[in-house]
């Protein structure tokens, strides 16, 4: 199964590169694949290239729900 995780766009690069922030790692990806990509915009990533724009407030959302998920996992 293949998963695209959600991050935001803190710096655009040249050759349709960006780096993005996802649960506080840093991480240069391919913009590539998506028109007007802009700093501050939340993106779907997947295999080191944003694959779509989306809601800010579902990306937050979403990136909470993996928080959650890796606290669960956790060992008491």
């Amino acid at each position: 199964m293949c998963l695209a995780i959600p991050a935001e766009v803190i710096e655009i690069l040249e050759n349709d590169l960006a780096v993005i922030e996802a649960g506080g790692a840093k991480k240069r990806i391919s913009v590539s694949l998506v028109d007007g990509v802009q700093v501050g915009d939340y993106v779907l990533v997947h295999a080191g290239f944003a694959i779509d724009i989306v809601d800010e407030r579902e990306a937050k959302k979403t990136m909470e729900l993996f928080e959650e998920l890796a606290r669960l996992d956790e060992v008491p």
